[in-house]
């Protein structure tokens, strides 16, 4: 009798995968560019309706300009509620929030876990944050809604060596992402909100090509720039000129106090060109 327990390889020869050194990159020099002007965000596809078992759901890919066959930012959302909540729940005026962010193990260059790490904790807590301010929460009394997001592929140039560029750069990026989809997977679930809304980046980078001055650029991808200094993170209601969620790292020369305001009001312009993708999006599906 066969042990089924043991998983059998392949009965013919079969040769390593080969990968390309990164060292050799880096060796000969080469480094990306940032082709993009500076108030620009990369070009973005969004879908809804992509998993018909949910109440809501939606797609978004965002493109990694200048590598033929490199593909950006994936990510999924599935909505499920609203739906009541157990009888022994306290009793609740609005509408119960619950969000969950997850990396697949294969997302990023560094194999992630099944279980959620620290960070995908606060990407969560973040995310529920930009969205509490958008739904019409009173609605729908003792009632609960979960948003699960999977990110399929992170924000990495995967062309680049490990140590190139710092990953919690990169969550920022991934954050912008998860409010833009959640907020088309809401709509296509009918929850009734308020705005629809987007979420922008914007970052304080400094190149060597500049002479070591730094400038203020929106959508950043950390490999085509030497360093970052600072960038915020934006969930903005453009019908209502409000921001729901900031989320702000890094180190301003205390000289140039203005350098902060300057970076928000980037990222609500980054937030506005991410929702009007949004809305035509969402008006497709309408019509």
């Amino acid at each position: 009798m066969a042990d089924r327990r043991r998983i059998n390889g392949p009965p013919g020869a079969t040769a390593p995968p080969i990968y390309e050194d990164d060292s050799n990159q880096e060796s000969s020099g080469f480094k990306a560019t940032r082709t993009r002007q500076p108030n620009t965000i990369r070009r973005m596809y969004l879908k809804t309706g992509v998993t018909p078992s949910a109440s809501g759901s939606a797609y978004l890919e965002v493109e990694m300009p200048g590598k033929s066959g490199a593909s950006g930012l994936k990510l999924s959302c599935t909505v499920h509620g609203p739906r009541s909540l157990p009888r022994s729940s306290p009793f609740s005026p609005h509408i119960i929030l619950s969000s969950h962010v997850k990396f697949a193990p294969f997302a990023t260059k560094q194999r992630r876990g099944y279980l959620r790490d620290p960070t995908e904790r606060d990407l969560g807590t973040h995310l529920e944050a930009a969205l509490r301010g958008a739904i019409i929460a009173d609605r729908w009394p003792k009632s609960g809604v979960d948003i699960i997001i999977s990110v399929i592929e992170g924000d990495q140039d995967r062309g680049t060596a490990k140590n190139q560029a710092d990953d919690s750069w990169e969550d920022m990026n991934v954050l912008s992402g998860c409010i833009t989809v959640a907020s088309a997977a809401l709509a296509d679930a009918g929850i009734d909100c308020v705005d629809t809304v987007a979420g922008g980046v914007a970052a304080l980078v400094r190149d060597g090509s500049d002479n070591g001055k730094t400038k203020i650029v929106i959508d950043p991808i950390p490999s085509e720039h030497d360093k970052i200094e600072a960038a915020c993170c934006v969930a903005y209601l453009p019908s209502r000129d409000e921001i729901t969620n900031l989320w702000f790292k890094g180190d301003l020369p205390s000289k140039e106090a203005g350098l902060y305001q300057e970076l928000v009001e980037q990222g609500i312009l980054a937030s506005k060109q991410a929702n009007r993708v949004l809305v035509e999006c969402l008006g497709e599906t309408v019509g």
